[in-house]
């Protein structure tokens, strides 16, 4: 399958993918997974079988790559050690601390799961972006655009 055949492919059936993926993921999320399928099919395009019906090849992939999404998703928490009582003079400064952590959390928690997921992983975990690629197994820029995406929400719900 050559790259003219994969482009044909996406015009004739990225918008069939993206209702199925809708059926899986948050409608932020769908484009990011679209992109994620078709890279697959892409990087997957030896293993097709032109015997089969390119609708159905995409939408295993879709349903695999979107199974495996839903899976990597947890809820954001945290942990009760972080939350622990306010340190200072009165508790005052502390407690400004702990307001400003909790807002911020709440800010993360209205981002879009992906978003949310690369930024914890960048600013929490302390990966590397080619790190958070690997370990979601989506592409590099995707990581960035959901990162910059998501610092730049994140700035609007802050101000």
């Amino acid at each position: 399958m050559g790259t003219d055949q994969v482009s044909e492919i996406y015009r004739t059936h990225a918008s069939s993918v993206r209702t199925y993926l809708r059926r899986f993921v948050p409608s932020q999320e769908v484009d990011d997974m679209l992109q994620v399928v078709f890279t697959e099919a892409w990087r997957s395009r030896d293993r097709y079988d032109p015997g089969r019906s390119p609708r159905a090849w995409l939408l295993g992939i879709a349903h695999k790559r979107a199974v495996d999404h839903l899976r990597r998703r947890r809820p954001l928490t945290v942990p009760l050690d972080d939350a622990a009582e306010p340190a200072g003079d009165d508790g005052r400064t502390g407690a400004t601390t702990l307001a400003e952590r909790d807002r911020l959390h709440r800010a993360l928690a209205e981002l879009p799961v992906a978003q949310r997921e690369a930024i914890v992983l960048a600013y929490y975990a302390g990966l590397s972006q080619r790190e958070i690629a690997e370990r979601l197994s989506v592409p590099l820029g995707t990581v960035k655009a959901r990162t910059s995406r998501g610092l730049h929400r994140l700035a609007t719900l802050l101000t």
